[in-house]
């Protein structure tokens, strides 16, 4: 594409309007809401939100109070109602400001303008574990987004997804977009991750040639939102070498039962694998925060324990430092690609291998240059 998708901050601007704020987003893990008054907070298309479970019903709202702008939860994730630390200001499930201390004394707003109060909601649906949510006021059904089959791919692997979870965030000097033409390019690991992933996964890359059809064909009147289904897959990818007999392993109750490395990526910015099998998940969730800048947010977690056991932070630990390594990789090489961009630069050419990112792109360019479909 051209050098401006990945630079312009005009161009991410418009991005943000016509794609982030009209698709359905990953925003968190079910696992950590399990209680009431569990909260997690995003910032999605620079809109603070918070994700609340009011008595076992999971909520997305702007997180600002109506009151002095404030934001209600300052963690990242937590356990506390939903209460403004500023001036006390609390909030129902509704939205709605069900106490405001001293009102009487000193705010004294008439009933209707407290029936107008209402803090910004979003749509949210769960699969499974996973959480998405829809900036979007009239958001557009989820299953046009992703299929049947894909759903409930998701729907089972997250829900054998253990409670216990780590994550962290790595902010990247490259465009988003090139996490996304990487994930879908089967050739690349036998070169970038040589001496970590290539050396346990046999990743087979191969040529669709319906796909290339498709890919180089002009698109038919209408055919945007049958596009979209398209983008997001999943399952099993490749095969492994193996799987090592670590003795965590038989402690979890394993997802499946092939010898296989799991990749499930859904349009537009999240990722999600198992490389050992279905004993162990992580999530990347690629979040834009400015044309040359991607917040990498990685979550780990086995599958469901069959009991307790001591250690199981420290397996943890070391999942998301294998996780430094291999991620790494990639990102040294998108931080390349885009210290490498400028005004002038050559457009690359993609070969036959490349026909999903071909497919993609032909719709993004047309959804930002054109208003495109959905």
């Amino acid at each position: 594409m051209p050098p401006a998708a990945y630079r312009s901050q005009e161009w991410f601007a418009r991005e943000r309007g016509r794609l982030f704020r009209r698709v359905w987003q990953f925003a968190g893990l079910k696992t950590m809401l399990g209680e009431h008054n569990a909260f997690i907070t995003r910032e999605v298309c620079g809109v603070p939100v918070v994700i609340q479970n009011f008595d076992g019903e999971l909520r997305a709202f702007e997180n600002l109070c109506l009151h002095r702008g404030a934001k209600l939860q300052w963690e990242r994730a937590g356990r506390r109602p939903l209460l403004c630390r500023y001036h006390g200001w609390g909030y129902d499930k509704a939205g709605a400001p069900a106490n405001i201390p001293l009102h009487d004394e000193l705010y004294r707003f008439s009933t209707a303008e407290r029936a107008g109060m209402c803090l910004r909601s979003f749509a949210l649906r769960t699969v499974g574990n996973l959480v998405f949510i829809n900036m979007n006021a009239e958001p557009i059904p989820f299953e046009q987004q992703f299929d049947a089959g894909f759903i409930a791919s998701l729907e089972s692997s997250s829900n054998a997804y253990d409670g216990e979870v780590i994550t962290t965030t790595w902010t990247g000097r490259f465009n988003w977009k090139l996490a996304y033409e990487n994930l879908r390019d089967a050739n690349h690991p036998r070169f970038v991750h040589a001496q970590t992933l290539a050396r346990s996964v046999d990743f087979i890359c191969n040529v669709d040639e319906a796909l290339v059809i498709d890919a180089d064909a002009e698109p038919a009147p209408g055919a945007g939102r049958d596009l979209l289904r398209r983008f997001s897959w999943g399952g099993r990818d490749a095969p492994l070498r193996g799987v090592a007999p670590y003795a965590w392993r038989g402690m979890v109750e394993r997802w499946g039962s092939d010898d296989a490395y799991y990749n499930w990526l859904a349009f537009p910015n999240l990722h999600i694998a198992s490389g050992d099998g279905g004993h162990a998940f992580t999530i990347e969730h690629h979040v834009p925060l400015a044309p040359d800048r991607t917040a990498i947010e990685i979550y780990w977690m086995t599958a469901k324990k069959r009991r307790p056991y001591p250690y199981s932070s420290t397996v943890l630990l070391a999942l998301m430092h294998g996780s430094k390594l291999v991620v790494g990789e990639d990102v040294r090489v998108m931080e390349s690609v885009q210290a490498g961009l400028h005004d002038d630069a050559p457009q690359g050419n993609q070969g036959a291998f490349e026909a999903s990112n071909r497919l993609i792109e032909r719709w993004y360019m047309d959804l930002m240059e054109n208003g495109g479909e959905f």
